[in-house]
């Protein structure tokens, strides 16, 4: 798969990140390097331990991340739950991390046809 049918997959604007990475070649190895990010990890983990703390610097980490990567649908619902637990409370944010967990595979998978 193309880099561009990555995106495509993913629901992402892969003009928009290219225009901002400069090449095809460098969207491609940090899109490969997100496989190895620790964030998603972190925020189910935090998340399941009630650590508000942590689950919101996961979250607004995952959040980063997908806006410099052109992510937009991981974006999307990671931005919602950081502001959900921007209150450092994790009570409430099953329904988004849910949401967050759908989208982060689908992301995964289709950075997975790359390889």
């Amino acid at each position: 798969m193309t880099v561009k049918e990555c995106y495509e997959q993913m629901g992402s604007d892969y003009e928009g990140v290219l225009g901002r990475l400069g090449s095809e070649a460098i969207v491609k190895r940090f899109a490969l390097k997100f496989l190895q990010d620790p964030s998603f990890a972190q925020l189910k983990e935090s998340l399941a331990k009630n650590d508000g703390e942590e689950a919101f610097r996961a979250a607004h980490t995952l959040k980063g991340v997908c806006l410099n990567l052109g992510f937009d649908e991981l974006f999307e619902v990671s931005a919602e739950l950081t502001e959900k637990l921007r209150e450092r409370k994790t009570a409430g944010s099953e329904e988004l991390f849910q949401k967050v967990s759908q989208k982060y595979q689908k992301t995964v998978t289709a950075i997975q046809g790359l390889e």
